[in-house]
């Protein structure tokens, strides 16, 4: 019977006056439902609270903040206020920013419990970027009691060398379709024996610019981005997505600097869609996926393979026997499907390192 332990970490927003020692902690979850819904009984049923309770809360953050939160119209239900509408917008930015950091630091807590109470044993560390993809199959593998997989979430460059220092087992790398996959690959090259390393296949994801509903600014082309009062966000420079749009910038010979707000970045797809949504930019470069979950818009650029690099020696490991297994189930492809712009190719198939470089996607 697996008896690990599990670790979640969550941020807690805690607000308070410097006039009063009273100090307010808000379920903003609540305040994001009732955005989305319109609707306060709705919303406090999400949350699992009585209608009574939840507009009670409501009352008290009204007063301690000295503004409302929400409003009500009659037969229009209920809606955010400016206030409460950038609190919540706060908030998601924020949690679009420390998802990934959070779940490494909750990763590596659980890790050392587990091995400090011989209830569990570390079997197979896992390195990859934070998109979309990889949470669906950590998700899976967990709901599956499968508590041996070490998922850390780190840069392209990042796991590819984490692999080759046998710091880790499996590493996610993502390399474009069409003719920058050479360059991506050229990068690349030094690192990987082909006797030693293997590919496997999972997904593909579309790529590009991230703009407002509606596209206000009519953005479809890297050269947009140079129009005057046009602001982007970038993502890290360490990340593949960073890598990757410079590679498109120079295709296009646009100069990054040129660009209002190419030295401002974030470290995830969510991150930089969140601020494109509140209205602190207009565009960003990241997966479809991000600008959907923000109710963006999406100008395709490009098709990404995203696979994973692993020595052949791991491939014999029960482990990877099971992170195979629920790679090429039905469950994963259903969860992928739900992902815009996401496609499972091939999920599970072990290739050689000379196919990758032959390959053009």
């Amino acid at each position: 019977m697996d008896r690990s332990i599990r670790v979640e970490i969550a941020p807690v927003w805690a607000f308070q006056r410097s006039d009063t020692p009273e100090r307010l902690e808000i379920t903003l979850g609540l305040l994001s439902d009732i955005r989305n819904t319109g609707k306060l009984s709705e919303a406090a049923a999400r949350a699992g609270m009585s209608y009574r309770h939840a507009w009670n809360l409501l009352i008290r953050w009204s007063d301690f903040f000295g503004t409302a939160l929400v409003e009500r119209r009659q037969g229009s239900g209920t809606s955010l206020t400016p206030f409460g509408d950038k609190l919540v917008w706060a908030a998601e930015r924020l949690e679009a920013r420390l998802r990934p950091l959070l779940q490494n630091l909750a990763q590596e807590l659980q890790t050392e419990v587990n091995q400090t109470l011989a209830s569990g044993r570390l079997e197979l560390r896992v390195r990859a970027s934070h998109g979309f993809a990889v949470p669906k199959l950590r998700e899976i593998l967990a709901r599956d009691g499968e508590s041996s997989v070490d998922f850390r979430y780190v840069s392209n460059s990042n796991s590819l060398v984490s692999m080759v220092e046998n710091s880790c087992d499996l590493a996610g790398m993502h390399l474009p379709q069409g003719e920058l996959r050479g360059r991506m690959l050229a990068m690349m090259r030094g690192w990987l024996d082909p006797d030693q390393h293997r590919v496997i296949s999972f997904v593909t994801r579309e790529m590009g610019l991230i703009v407002g509903k509606g596209n206000p600014l009519g953005i479809t082309h890297c050269q947009d981005l140079l129009r005057p009062g046009v602001r982007f966000v970038n993502r890290d420079p360490d990340s593949g997505t960073r890598i990757l749009f410079d590679q498109l910038l120079a295709q296009h010979q646009v100069q990054g600097a040129a660009i209002q707000g190419y030295s401002h970045s974030e470290f995830t797809h969510a991150a930089v869609a969140a601020y494109v949504a509140s209205g602190y930019a207009d565009v960003a470069f990241g997966v479809e996926a991000a600008a959907r979950q923000f109710g963006l818009d999406f100008v395709p650029v490009l098709t990404e393979d995203y696979v994973f690099l692993c020595h052949t020696r791991i491939l014999d490991h029960p482990a990877m026997g099971r992170v195979l297994s629920a790679m090429r189930g039905a469950e994963f492809a259903r969860a992928i499907s739900g992902l815009p712009g996401y496609r499972v190719k091939e999920p599970g198939v072990v290739k050689t390192i000379r196919e990758m470089f032959r390959s053009r996607g």
